[in-house]
């Protein structure tokens, strides 16, 4: 499998501050990888690096073949999906769902004077319909629910057919029911063979989605750990990436963690 996003000694530098450290890091085709750590990690800083909204301030970035800063990344970023709280906040509330998903196709965020036919729109209800959004294709933006929107927002992402689908907290802000609807439909797309490569940036190892393969741990901008999640995402680890004493289970291809208790003065 050839690599879809590959860093390589990536560091990021911003008002004399490393928000990300000598990162190297490789995500190959057909995996799915969550990227763990608490606030500040860096973990949001190293999506808008391989979104290619952010170029490394030392070190190599390889998105899909090709080298950022060798590459015209406005004809790279149809390539990729990306889906996060900062772009849904730029998504007019009066447009549909429908407009919202359509506009990825001409990488805007609101209608203006692009044209659209009726397979654009054909794909973009067939996207919001795997999502659990059919019969909401008419509302507007601004009367979803948070779940909706999220939901909106991942469709959007996936209407220019990506080779890379980069989420970012997809789950925040969500209640249980919330979450764990886009939980099952983010395992069903992972187990779909013809998916894209996926990233998806969280805090709580219960929002990994069952058929995710791999693990990025990050603390202080620096990588702890990167592998096989079956091996890395362990009770170790994620004790040393937050900085308590953390124990991991998993049943049933979810993951849990929880706190030690606190000992006896």
């Amino acid at each position: 499998m050839s690599d879809v996003l590959e860093l390589v000694d990536v560091s990021v530098v911003r008002a004399g501050r490393r928000l990300v450290d000598q990162v190297s890091w490789a995500v190959a085709e057909g995996e799915r990888w969550a990227v763990l750590g608490p606030n500040g990690a860096g973990k949001t800083t190293l999506m808008q690096v391989a979104s290619t909204y952010l170029f490394p301030t030392t070190g190599t970035v390889s998105v899909l073949g090709e080298k950022l800063g060798a590459v015209d990344v406005f004809e790279l970023r149809p390539r990729i999906g990306m889906a996060s709280a900062a772009l849904a906040e730029r998504m007019p509330r009066r447009q549909t769902a429908r407009e919202t998903v359509l506009t990825a196709a001409y990488g805007m965020t609101a209608r203006w004077r692009e044209k659209y036919d009726t397979t654009d729109a054909a794909r973009a209800d067939y996207l919001l319909d795997r999502l659990g959004m059919a019969g909401l294709e008419d509302r507007s933006y601004g009367t979803l629910s948070e779940g909706e929107r999220k939901r909106t927002m991942i469709s959007r992402a996936l209407m220019t057919d990506p080779e890379l689908l980069l989420l970012d907290e997809p789950a925040a802000g969500l209640d249980l029911g919330g979450r764990e609807d886009l939980v099952r439909r983010l395992g069903r797309l992972a187990a779909d063979p013809l998916a894209p490569a996926m990233v998806m940036v969280t805090h709580h190892v219960e929002e990994i989605p069952p058929g995710f393969t791999h693990v990025l741990m990050i603390r202080q901008g620096r990588v702890l750990t990167a592998g096989p999640i079956e091996q890395e995402l362990n009770s170790r680890n994620l004790s040393h990436c937050f900085g308590l004493p953390l124990v991991v289970e998993r049943s049933q291809g979810r993951w849990t963690a929880r706190g030690l208790p606190l000992a006896d003065d």
